[in-house]
């Protein structure tokens, strides 16, 4: 069950749609699941993000995470967004089903991901990222299936 807060995300996403020479932009997605997950920041020399704006791929769940997470960061400067974490867009939705928490996962990484992109095109380092995922599976044993 969906609470009230990821159904009003879900039916009317916030800051959809794309930036154009974005600052930074951040893809990742979930082989398991097929979400997709695109945000995009618009950071002014201060290093606040401007703007941002996100495209997904998936769920409902994937959908409002996407849209709870580029709220949390609009206005934040670079640090403040490295802080938002999957944990704080879920509570911020009032709460995620665990067979849904990786979406909430993937709007972290995604933040993460746009940050990166914009650390490479501007040659600084911002504390304590780390190169991301384009699957936020990457890295994990994979079962093989047998037939």
């Amino acid at each position: 069950m969906y609470s009230e807060k990821v159904m009003d995300h879900f039916q009317n996403p916030r800051n959809v749609g794309e930036i154009e020479n974005a600052s930074g932009v951040g893809t990742v997605g979930n082989a398991k699941c097929g979400d997709i997950m695109r945000i995009y920041l618009d950071i002014d020399e201060n290093q606040i993000i401007r703007d941002v704006k996100f495209k997904t791929f998936g769920c409902g769940a994937a959908v409002a995470t996407s849209s709870m997470a580029t709220e949390l960061v609009k206005g934040k400067n670079i640090q403040e967004a490295m802080k938002i974490t999957n944990k704080a867009v879920a509570e911020a939705l009032d709460g995620l089903p665990p067979v849904k928490m990786h979406c909430s996962l993937l709007a972290e990484e995604a933040i993460h991901a746009a940050l990166w992109d914009y650390a490479q095109k501007h040659n600084i380092t911002i504390e304590g990222l780390q190169k991301p995922k384009s699957d936020i599976h990457e890295g994990e044993e994979t079962e093989e299936e047998e037939y």
